[in-house]
């Protein structure tokens, strides 16, 4: 290059940010009040106008599909945003609140039957079958061993017995009358010729004439006949004696049973389903009559009859859902939304050997205990239920509740197994959730749409202003009371509004995360406690604060020691060509941590592209890769707009063993590239962080605060000179929540933050020279790339692009 390519021109001393435009304090006197204390309960929801709107607009339309998911963060106070507004004291039905039961289908044992109860009756009617069949057992022995049933017995008894009697007696005084006697015997009955009034003997009957013998057989024949349709009617006698007490079994059977079931009937009049339940029970136990009147002789308890009433357990009642203790509609949160919890389930026992079941081992799910009121799901552990979210779906659809086991669904067996009825459902199903689980099911699930018309999304944050900071501090209060902690003074709560700002990232804003800020809360109190004082004040907070981030900072120290250590190559002082410092943030999960890394670039002879040495070896994300084509668009438009650019450069992220993503680099590699194609030198004594457009324009990035606290925390280590900072978009100036002791070295102007709106300022200040000269020095060194590739050419020679 020539002396006048050569020529650099030198910029004024560049303005910094002062130390003021760093943090953004809460003022005390918005807070005018010495503890918590003295603050009323926040009421109202903190920024959540939108979320509470949407949530009492799901929560009143009675219509189908109106089911709601709740949108936000985890921690950000879904549940206790629900709990406040859906409150049991003022939670409306959805639909008739009542108790389920199932009792017996006397028919089809296989398919027990749903009664439906007003609240606190279902309870009430097993107790009461309970109580009646334990006075039916006391009641049947009693009746059928009173002297008026033996009588009536004995009396049905000797009626059929003397009936037999009086036609075998006629029969055998006819005989007798013919000289023919009728003998009983064991086997039955027989008849024998008489002589002189005795049976006669063989030798008598065969010493009678021959016509005297044939007369005698010929009436003993007759005889006979006659005795065999006497003996043919006794089945038919035998018959009626069973069914004439058989009719006196029922007539005592009714007299034992219908003052006991009209008692019942009459108490449950009201419910055509129980009456038409009553009438089976009654219609069975007339049937099974007999095994009431078994008396228990080896009980060391006589009348103990709780303990027979087990044995009768077809004439139960199994109670569902008990609601005799609510006064509005139910609110159920299910924790584990499994299948078998949100639909019931048929439970079975072993008895030798083998597995049985009942309609006393049907169990309920959440969806028959929140049935006419609501059903709140996490939609994290329902998604991640296996068949529960298709299983929710279906209910919903159908509008009832179809008792299924995943077998019984898929098929899986072919063994008799219980169907109980159907319970219709009329709940209003709320799931809490994050919003990328909610654009999911959005994007990829048809029905969700129709079943989940209603979203409430939770604001993370609240525009920071004198009314909302004091919002803040009852919120504060409030949390401090409903956890039982120590009250908080003034400047304590302006330290954690601080934090609040510093949380979202955003000097303007306030976080709404109640979870973090619970934990905050919680540790400060703790800590309070151990120095025995009364109130939290600011110091404890900041000792809170201070050790959450030591709890989970070894991995910064480790890194930031290799640092220190020069077993990572990051220079804070002096100039190199082609290597600049470049700033990274670190999440791990809530913590986060900034770190310089050091980027580097290369530029020769070659056809115009930026190799993304990253990109290459499958190290650099897509948008990571998006910058780097920015930046070769940029350098293209701004120095070869008319010609072609006749270099190729190479970017890397040196000593990077993971993958790079984003586009928080794009200034630090364009930058770079410039320098290692015009040989200007870069200043090392600082970091630059901020994303590009395609004009030049510098956008803003996140974890500024983080990155900024990174890069002054080596050059500390190292000794602050005066002349290290950072230089970071304007655009994140409103996000700067800076540590006290990177605002102590600005302030005493041992350290710099710099904020730049486009490329021209960050370029003036990594390098110290004017842009004017940097762009005359770049195109004269293009100028010098495009004469060597045409004398390349000319010379018939070839290149190969790396």
């Amino acid at each position: 290059m020539s002396e006048q390519q050569d020529a650099l021109t030198p910029i004024a001393a560049p303005a910094s940010l002062p130390a003021e435009a760093l943090y953004r304090d809460c003022p005390l006197d918005w807070l005018s009040f010495e503890t918590t204390s003295e603050l009323e309960p926040l009421a109202r929801h903190l920024g959540q106008d939108r979320a509470v709107e949407a949530l009492e607009f799901g929560l009143a339309i009675p219509h189908d599909g109106y089911n709601i998911y709740v949108l936000g963060s985890s921690g950000i106070g879904k549940r206790s945003l629900l709990d406040s507004i859906l409150h049991e004291d003022n939670a409306l039905p959805q639909g008739d609140v009542a108790d389920w039961c199932y009792v017996n289908n006397f028919d089809s044992p296989d398919k027990p039957i749903a009664l439906q109860l007003p609240c606190g009756k279902a309870e009430a009617l097993r107790q009461d079958m309970a109580q009646a069949l334990e006075d039916l057992l006391g009641i049947f022995p009693a009746t059928f061993q009173s002297d008026e049933y033996q009588s009536r017995v004995q009396e049905l008894s000797e009626t059929y017995q003397a009936r037999e009697q009086e036609a075998f007696q006629a029969l055998a005084e006819r005989a007798k009358q013919q000289q023919i006697a009728m003998i009983q015997t064991p086997g039955g009955y027989s008849l024998a010729p008489m002589k002189d009034g005795e049976i006669a003997t063989p030798q008598d009957f065969e010493a009678l004439p021959e016509a005297e013998r044939d007369a005698t057989l010929k009436v003993i024949e007759e005889l006979k006949e006659e005795l065999k349709a006497i003996v043919r009617q006794l089945p038919a006698w035998k018959k009626e004696s069973r069914n004439a007490f058989r009719e006196l079994n029922r007539e005592f059977s009714q007299l034992a049973l219908d003052p006991v079931l009209e008692e019942l009937k009459n108490r449950y009049q009201p419910y055509p389903a129980v009456m038409q339940y009553l009438d089976a029970v009654h219609a069975d136990m007339m049937e099974e009559a007999e095994a009431f009147t078994r008396v228990q002789e080896d009980s060391a308890i006589p009348d103990n009859l709780k303990q027979r009433v087990k044995e009768f357990p077809q004439y139960n009642v199994n109670v569902l859902v008990d609601n005799s203790t609510l006064t509005t509609a139910p609110v159920i949160y299910e924790d584990s939304p499994g299948f078998s919890n949100l639909l019931g389930r048929v439970e079975y026992v072993s008895q030798m050997g083998t597995l049985v079941t009942d309609f006393n081992l049907i169990k309920p799910g959440a969806l028959h205990r929140a049935n006419g009121g609501y059903l709140i799901l996490e939609a994290e552990k329902l998604l991640t239920s296996p068949y529960a979210w298709v299983t929710l779906k279906r209910a919903l659809k159908a509008a009832e509740v179809r008792i299924q086991s995943l077998e019984q669904i898929f098929s899986f067996v072919s063994t008799a197994q219980l169907e109980p009825e159907p319970i219709p459902l009329a709940t209003k199903v709320v799931v809490i959730g994050d919003r990328y689980l909610y654009y999911i099911l959005q994007q990829y699930d048809p029905e969700f749409a129709s079943l989940f018309k209603v979203a409430a999304d939770m604001s993370e944050d609240v525009p920071r202003s004198e009314e909302s900071t004091q919002l803040f501090a009852r919120l504060i209060g409030t949390l401090l009371q409903q956890d039982k902690l120590l009250p908080m003074d003034a400047p304590a709560v302006a330290r954690v509004i601080e934090h609040a700002a510093r949380s979202i990232e955003d000097s303007e804003k306030l976080s709404l995360h109640q979870g973090r800020l619970r934990n905050l809360l919680t540790e400060s109190d703790f800590r309070a406690r151990s120095q025995h004082l009364e109130c939290i004040n600011a110091d404890v907070v900041d000792e809170a604060i201070e050790a959450a981030i030591h709890r989970l900072d070894q991995f910064r120290e480790k890194s930031h020691e290799g640092i220190l250590r020069e077993i990572m190559m990051v220079k804070t002082d002096g100039v190199a060509v082609g290597q600049v410092n470049g700033l990274a943030v670190y999440l791990l999960g809530e913590y986060a941590f900034g770190r310089p890394t050091r980027i580097s670039a290369t530029a020769r002879l070659g056809q115009g592209k930026v190799l993304d040495i990253e990109r290459e070896v499958d190290l650099g994300g897509h948008l990571h890769s998006k910058a780097v084509m920015i930046i070769s668009s940029l350098l293209a438009d701004r120095y070869a707009r008319n010609r072609p650019l006749p270099l190729s450069a190479s970017l890397t992220f040196e000593q990077s063993y993971g993958g790079v993503d984003g586009d928080s680099a794009s200034v630090a590699e364009i930058a770079v590239l410039i320098s290692a194609i015009a040989d200007i030198p870069l200043r090392q004594e600082l970091a630059v962080t901020g994303s590009l457009n395609q004009h030049g324009e510098v956008q803003a990035i996140g974890g500024v605060n983080e990155k900024i606290e990174g890069f002054f925390d080596i050059c500390e280590a190292r000794g602050l000179t005066g002349s290290q900072g950072v230089v970071i978009p304007a655009a994140n100036t409103v996000h700067l929540m800076l540590r006290r002791d990177v605002r102590d070295a600005v302030a005493s102007h041992r350290f710099h933050i710099h904020a730049v709106e486009r490329i021209e300022e960050a370029m003036e200040l990594m390098t110290g020279f004017t842009m004017a000269s940097i762009d005359a020095r770049v195109s004269a060194r293009i100028d010098e790339l495009q004469a060597a590739a045409m004398s390349f050419r000319g010379n018939g020679g070839k290149h190969d692009d790396v």
